[in-house]
């Protein structure tokens, strides 16, 4: 769909021109196909033809079983993209930066990739709400200035210069998500429960900082609905209507489980403690605002708070 068509088109819409029926088809490349991919894959299943970048063969059949055509390459290994233009019509960009720098040349790699032939209609970049730093429990609208805190964060921001760089340059309808705490009871690692049954302590109420959530499901669906409906190089926020600090939080999920509440224990102590990783989450605290996300993208949040995730039924259970 063409960026001035309505978003209320069909996703069966075509381009005009006289091409094999094959390529005529709404063509959706998933690069980072993990479990929010393969969400997106899911709700997407019959109506568009299905494409994901895979660097490993044990995933090929997988992927295959899940409706998709799997596109072998390495995004640490430009080369190996240059398969991936002219082939996808939609572009989603869930595949993280790697671990270590300053910039994220797999994003770079991908966007110069899809430059050498003709280009998709849109694309999406799944970033993280980490690239705002701390906002000292403050509201974070997507009209804020970036301050990452971290080295992960300014990766991250890297990449997003890199989506809205070619935004402009091509005049594709470039969107970037940034996206808070992904839970979803059948998610792996997807609920607070195995941190609950350790006992690992959160923070006293004083040092407490504000964190976001949105669940798995609502999460694929922005995605979708980006791809449709974003506007060119804008923005969004994809958080739920949850306003928790940390340590409430799973003290509502020990309630929802029948489980002890963690400790609590100062930030001096929680030093001395807890993992680096986990110190970093507890050093920023943030209100996101999702306005734009249910203004201009038009998403009902289907599980609108945690308390109403967490309980959501696992598939199949």
């Amino acid at each position: 769909m063409p960026s001035n068509q309505s978003p209320h088109t069909s996703l069966y819409a075509t381009r005009p021109g006289a091409l094999p029926a094959r390529f005529r088809r709404t063509r959706v490349l998933i690069v980072g196909c993990g479990d929010v991919g393969l969400r997106v894959a899911h709700a997407l299943s019959g109506r568009v033809r299905l494409l994901a970048l895979t660097s490993t063969a044990d995933r090929t059949a997988e992927l295959r079983s899940q409706g998709i055509t799997p596109l072998a390459g390495n995004l640490d290994s430009p080369a190996s993209l240059r398969r991936l233009a002219g082939l996808a019509t939609r572009v989603l960009h869930l595949a993280p930066p790697p671990g270590e720098g300053w910039s994220d040349p797999r994003t770079l790699a991908l966007t110069r990739a899809l430059r050498l032939r003709s280009l998709p209609d849109a694309m999406v970049y799944g970033s993280t709400s980490g690239v705002y730093g701390d906002c000292q429990g403050e509201v974070a609208m997507e009209t804020r200035a970036p301050h990452p805190d971290t080295t992960r964060a300014r990766r991250r921001i890297d990449a997003e210069h890199s989506i809205r760089f070619f935004g402009r340059a091509t005049h594709v309808r470039s969107s970037i998500l940034r996206i808070p705490g992904i839970y979803a009871p059948d998610r792996v690692g997807g609920t607070p429960q195995p941190r609950l049954l350790k006992g690992t302590p959160v923070l006293q109420a004083a040092d407490d900082v504000y964190t976001n959530h949105i669940h798995a499901d609502d999460l694929a669906r922005a995605c979708i609905a980006a791809l449709w409906r974003g506007k060119p190089q804008r923005i969004y926020n994809v958080n739920d209507d949850t306003c928790l600090k940390m340590g409430d939080y799973f003290d509502l999920a020990a309630d929802l489980f029948g489980l002890p509440r963690p400790p609590r224990v100062g930030r001096n102590r929680a030093r001395e403690q807890l993992p680096l990783m986990l110190l970093s989450f507890m050093s920023e605290s943030r209100r996101m605002d999702n306005t734009r996300l249910k203004r201009e993208l038009r998403l009902q949040l289907r599980y609108p708070t945690v308390d109403v995730g967490l309980m959501s039924p696992v598939p199949g259970v």
